[in-house]
């Protein structure tokens, strides 16, 4: 039995990024511990160093993404882990659910949607 307040589990967020902000590539990491930014790029670093040479994914800040998530309780946060997509906009033909399963996107489009029920 927990007494007085308990704090809710937090996650915490790191970028990678790779190239230049035109045509660069950003991957995202979670993790549940807050590292210090300098402890994240150490471990960035190491990955880096093992896996500079060679790697299969599509970009080195992918595969160090990957690396981390093996190696340290990383989460990669990738479009697999997206559960729901919306876009909103200010009116409300603009504003719909985007649902991807099986690698097909879903554009929902009523208006008349009533999700409570």
């Amino acid at each position: 039995m927990v007494i007085g307040y308990a704090r809710p589990q937090q996650v915490f967020f790191y970028e990678i990024h790779e190239g230049d902000d035109d045509v660069g590539t950003a991957v995202l990491l979670a993790h549940e511990r807050r590292f210090a930014p300098v402890e994240f790029f150490a471990l960035v670093k190491k990955a880096r160093a093992l896996l500079v040479e060679s790697y299969e994914e599509d970009s080195l800040a992918e595969a160090i993404a990957n690396e981390l998530a093996r190696t340290a309780g990383f989460i990669h946060v990738t479009d697999d882990l997206l559960v729901a997509s919306v876009n909103v906009d200010v009116t409300e033909e603009g504003t719909f659910l985007v649902s991807e399963e099986a690698g097909d996107r879903s554009v929902f489009l009523s208006s008349d949607d009533d999700i409570e029920n």
